[in-house]
């Protein structure tokens, strides 16, 4: 039975009460707060390599499709770690350099299900599902597109999980054994993520000052916390993830990899994006989404939009709330993209 002394009303009244001692406060000199602010953020996520071992990319296979070449990669890490990487280049460039886009799968078969594939590399003819495959569609609009293979998923998942259902994913796993070593999942996505900045950075193809990134769901996590923390990125997309902590993580169960211990003594979640300020952002959410609302975005764009003021951004965010759930929409998203890196 429910009531006061409750173990519900106990834990909210603990989440309530969290200090969140380095919320956006208009007060504080604004640059001396997002210094410390992504300081203190890093340190949660766990410790990082001292020392970044050689990319070593190796090409694995390659692909002609409609409107762009695919190539699947592979790069390491950190040293005895490898990531598989779809790599699609357009047949019809928006400019040249090209821009590029991080772009970033959410829960699901992995880095397959954004590119327009099955989960045994074979073509996909069928329904898209939520990622809608929004990297191939990238592509064909001419961005460079670079699509990572998330650590716990399709091919980077346990043994045990790679003999099971095709869905099944790692991330409980990995994630629990990386907060038993003082680690966490975000900070080691986040981590390969920049490391796939460095390798865009390493292509002559590529301008260096037209790196973006788009994510969905966990996806949404990874390309927005790597935006707040490397500068590389010239703007971020950011699709069925944006809300609060309190309103989204807190309020049902979520997979592992979406906890950050001490987070909400430090921040909630729109300040920590508020960290991507004065670069560029868009946020994609979808009006009935069960798992994100559209009510708690809209008061995590709302505090964004005062951390982007007090930032002097010459634009605030901007947001796509559709007629859908917790899916890509694409078109608003794509179009901004191409008007924040290829004009």
């Amino acid at each position: 039975m429910r009531g006061i002394g409750s173990v519900e009303d106990y834990m909210n009244h603990l989440t309530a009460t969290s200090p969140r001692a380095m919320a956006f406060d208009p007060e504080k000199p604004w640059p001396a707060w997002q210094e410390e602010l992504r300081e203190r953020f890093a340190a949660l996520l766990g410790e990082q390599p001292q020392e970044e071992a050689a990319l070593a990319p190796r090409l694995l296979e390659r692909q002609s499709c409609d409107g762009y070449v695919r190539e699947r990669i592979e790069l390491t890490t950190r040293s005895g770690v490898r990531m598989a990487v779809y790599v699609l280049t357009p047949e019809r460039p928006l400019r040249t350099p090209l821009p590029a886009v991080l772009a970033v799968h959410g829960h699901g078969y992995g880095s397959r299900e954004i590119v327009g594939l099955l989960p045994d590399g074979s073509e996909r003819t069928g329904d898209p599902g939520l990622h809608k495959d929004f990297g191939a569609a990238l592509a064909r609009r001419g961005f460079l597109v670079a699509a990572p293979e998330l650590l716990g998923f399709g091919d980077r998942r346990l043994a045990e999980d790679r003999a099971a259902e095709t869905g099944r994913s790692s991330c409980f796993r990995l994630s629990a054994q990386l907060l038993l070593l003082g680690q966490t999942m975000a900070g080691w996505r986040i981590h390969e993520m920049k490391r796939v900045v460095d390798y865009l950075l390493s292509r002559d193809d590529v301008d260096a000052g037209r790196i973006g990134t788009m994510g969905i769901s966990g996806g949404g996590l990874v390309c927005g916390f790597t935006a707040a923390l490397d500068e590389r990125l010239r703007c971020c997309v950011i699709s069925g993830y944006t809300s609060t902590f309190e309103d989204s993580i807190l309020s049902r169960q979520h997979c592992l990899d979406n906890y950050i211990p001490g987070v909400l003594q430090l921040a909630e979640m729109p300040d920590l994006l508020g960290l991507i300020a004065p670069r560029p952002l868009f946020l994609e959410v979808g009006c009935r989404d069960q798992l994100f609302p559209a009510a708690a975005a809209r008061k995590a764009l709302h505090q964004l939009e005062r951390i982007y003021a007090a930032a002097g951004a010459e634009t605030p965010p901007a947001a796509d709330f559709f007629e859908g759930g917790h899916e890509i929409h694409g078109e608003p998203a794509y179009a901004w993209l191409e008007r924040q890196l290829a004009r």
